[in-house]
């Protein structure tokens, strides 16, 4: 078997900008998960980038329970009183690393 190199000229940069572009066209929204031992506080919300969107997550995985995680993830809004003030409640339909 050949390997073609001329294929691997695309550098880091853009890489991960078409992942980006394959993300989003495929419906996943951009992450970071936020910590808060604040009362009053939900202890685990997402950030979403570029927005002052949060939300927080009811299902969220414990592998995922970690501050500052970037994340992919898709979601769906849930019709429930709030948990906490600043985020607004969701259940996390896929999530992955970035």
């Amino acid at each position: 078997m050949t390997s073609d190199s001329s294929n691997s000229t695309m550098s880091n940069s853009d890489n991960s900008m078409t992942s980006d572009t394959n993300m989003m066209e495929a419906g996943y929204s951009k992450g970071v998960i936020v910590y808060s031992d604040k009362e009053g506080d939900c202890p685990y919300t997402i950030q979403v980038v570029g927005s002052d969107a949060m939300f927080d997550p009811v299902n969220l995985s414990e592998n995922y329970k970690r501050a500052g995680e970037k994340i992919w993830f898709t979601y769906s809004p849930l019709r429930m009183m709030n948990r906490c003030d600043k985020a607004n409640p969701v259940n996390v339909d896929d999530i992955k690393t970035r």
